[in-house]
């Protein structure tokens, strides 16, 4: 466990031996520097103690970003040629800047590194840094999502395990509807409609082996029959009654859960501490489970990894500090401090991790996570297949009709990437 430290800046944070004069300022100059977001930039100070005193020639300049301004700041800082040396980048970001060409290949580096093997990593995070063949972002933390259920509500109506398939899923989501009073109206499923937010059907498109896109990923595949199998299964929890269609009915979805006005929910690691301190009566009767299978069980690859911009001079320096992150002694204190799931596998012993029971669905899962599609425009077709899938679950069309014109609608997004590849501007 490493010490707690006094935090000795609140925005930027230069680590090093305390200095004075000229030589204080060539020491700033000389800094590898650091842009983190979220509470993993407020963390990054005392995780990094350790390094100033392993590497004192490498001081190391903190900027702490907040999540919700992070992608415009680092398209300016881009735009404008200060970038910094090294980078938190949510892993659905990696292709869009990979494709700016902003960052550093790291192929090399991990050639050469005693610390960094892809090996030590889950495959299907790894494999969200590989764009085109080359590496260009290392696993920092990572995440999934995983069911999350309510034990005491699933054994009333017969089930004392969670549901492992879809078949068992909507049989147990019938069930809870049906023995719900009909002046309550509660819900088997929360499922989030919101534009931003369409991993509930990403999830069940990848188990049942659906596509997204076709042809070297220039088209879309919606009308694929897999893909609208799952998206049937989908739709059917609204059309059923098993998922509310009103978002408004859920401010908070704790206390939804809490009241037992949904049963289960589809959501990430944070969602643990969430639960136990917004709702602490909950203990003991609600935990995680592995997303049901359709062909298989399976959910997005999820986390943050680290980057360095190709503007850095100072690329070796921020290796270092990349590969001291990556030590899986440095991960396990780093989940101690901010509760992110470690990327690196070896870290995964530590009692404090394998002793929590809500953790171990997430270590299951990981094992079989997939990227989403690694292109540019993805989080712009995710949202326009949210977009229609709405219009169905509100009756507004059939499913039939969303498909053949989300294709057409994907088509569009992607014109841009056929040109650049028509005209060999763009890696195959």
């Amino acid at each position: 466990m490493i010490p707690g430290l006094k935090r000795l800046i609140p925005i930027v944070i230069l680590l090093t031996v305390p200095v004075v004069g000229c030589h204080s300022l060539s020491k700033q100059n000389k800094a590898v520097t650091f842009w983190a977001m979220g509470q993993e930039g407020k963390h990054l100070e005392t995780l990094l103690v350790k390094f100033a005193r392993l590497h004192p020639e490498i001081p190391v300049k903190i900027q702490r970003i907040p999540w919700s301004s992070a992608h415009e700041k680092l398209l300016t800082a881009f735009a404008g040629q200060s970038t910094p040396d090294i980078c938190q980048l949510g892993n659905t970001w990696i292709a869009e800047f990979e494709s700016m060409g902003a960052l550093t290949p790291l192929d090399s580096f991990v050639l050469g590194s005693p610390v960094v093997r892809s090996s030590n990593f889950f495959s299907g995070i790894w494999q969200t840094n590989v764009i085109h063949k080359k590496l260009y972002g290392i696993p920092w933390y990572v995440d999934t999502r995983v069911l999350f259920y309510r034990k005491d509500l699933l054994a009333k109506v017969g089930y004392r395990n969670p549901p492992t398939t879809w078949r068992e899923w909507a049989e147990v989501s019938k069930r809870i509807k049906r023995a719900s009073p009909p002046n309550e109206g509660n819900f088997a499923n929360y499922f989030p409609l919101a534009h931003n937010n369409p991993y509930v059907p990403v999830i069940l498109i990848m188990e049942n082996e659906g596509r997204f896109l076709k042809k070297n990923k220039c088209y879309g595949a919606f009308e694929d029959p897999n893909t609208v199998k799952a998206l049937q299964f989908y739709v059917d929890f609204f059309k059923n009654g098993w998922a509310p269609k009103n978002m408004s009915r859920v401010s908070n979805i704790y206390q939804g859960f809490q009241a037992g006005f949904f049963s289960m929910f589809i959501s990430g690691p944070w969602d643990i501490n969430e639960i136990r301190e917004r709702v602490p009566s909950l203990r003991n009767k609600w935990g995680t489970a592995p997303m049901p299978k359709g062909k298989k069980s399976v959910s997005v690859a999820g986390g943050a990894s680290l980057v360095i911009f190709k503007s850095s001079k100072r690329k070796s320096e921020a290796w270092k500090v990349i590969e001291f992150l990556s030590r899986s002694e440095t991960q396990t204190d780093f989940f101690k401090l901010t509760r992110d799931l470690p990327a690196v596998r070896k870290a995964w012993s530590d009692s404090s991790i394998l002793s929590d029971p809500q953790i171990r669905a997430f270590r299951e899962q990981l094992e079989t996570v997939q990227p989403t599609p690694k292109l540019a425009e993805w989080e712009q077709i995710a949202s326009k297949m949210q977009e229609y899938l709405e219009k169905v679950i509100y009756g507004r069309m059939t499913l039939k009709q969303a498909v053949i014109d989300l294709d057409r609608d994907v088509d569009r997004i992607l014109e841009k990437r056929r040109w650049l590849l028509s005209q060999n501007l763009l890696p195959e």
